[in-house]
């Protein structure tokens, strides 16, 4: 299972918003570039990065995107504001790692697909779930999808992986934030990369092995220090849980 360290960009600044709440972003003292070089000399074989200006339609980090993903010295996985194909494959050519697509997926499918056929390994299906349903335009707009049924319309699409979020998380019991992600991960035929879930180590080893998991997003807790990265790292290492094939 793969360790996602994830930072979320807000004005330049490092932030974590509680439910998708842009209005009031709890604001970590840090500095971005060098955070991201931590983490590569932690051994993170991946980051995670959400623009979330980008996600609310307003332009504003792209500089500092473009310098993390130069001096990461480890993949990007991107995500926030790609609702189209020439930022989709603007990113790709500036050397973001992959690309997480989420509302353009629930507007163009056909896009999409393609873009998965054209780029592969290198697109990635968000899926955040508020109250049972799929939500777009940055958590502000709910869709008619179940999970499931998001997921279903996109069977045999190349994908990396697919990133699920369960944004009912910030209030929930543990074992009801486990329970939707092990769910859409058990209904997945492509491996499922659990956002939102992980505050201490311990969910790290619940995840682990839960069938279909690949990955774990973990922000906030890096920066709240509930989770130290080495050892979720090496908690990590340790899971041989299998996950789904590509189809």
């Amino acid at each position: 299972m793969i360790i996602y360290p994830t930072m979320e960009l807000q004005k330049g600044r490092c932030v974590s918003l509680d439910r998708g709440r842009l209005e009031t972003p709890m604001l970590w003292h840090v500095d971005p570039i060098a955070t991201v070089e931590r983490w590569a000399k932690a051994g993170a074989e991946w980051m995670h990065l959400t623009d979330l200006d980008a996600a609310a339609g307003q332009p504003g980090n792209d500089a500092l995107v473009e310098e993390i993903i130069r001096k990461a010295e480890i993949p990007v996985q991107l995500a926030g504001g790609m609702r189209s194909r020439e930022r989709i494959e603007h990113w790709i050519d500036k050397g973001a790692g992959r690309i997480v697509i989420g509302t353009l997926a629930a507007r163009e499918p056909a896009m999409v697909k393609d873009l998965a056929k054209r780029h592969p390994d290198q697109i990635v299906l968000t899926v955040d779930v508020w109250q049972g349903y799929v939500m777009t335009d940055g958590w502000r707009s709910q869709s008619a999808y179940t999970p499931e049924a998001f997921i279903d319309a996109y069977a045999g699409t190349p994908f990396a992986a697919i990133v699920v979020t369960d944004i009912d998380s910030d209030v929930g019991e543990v074992e009801a934030r486990l329970s939707m992600i092990a769910r859409v991960a058990e209904h997945s035929r492509t491996p499922v990369i659990a956002s939102g879930v992980v505050r201490t180590v311990d969910d790290i080893s619940r995840l682990a092995y839960v069938p279909n998991i690949a990955g774990a997003l973990v922000g906030r807790a890096l920066f709240r220090k509930t989770v130290e990265l080495d050892e979720a790292l090496r908690i990590a290492s340790d899971a041989h849980e299998p996950v789904a094939p590509f189809q």
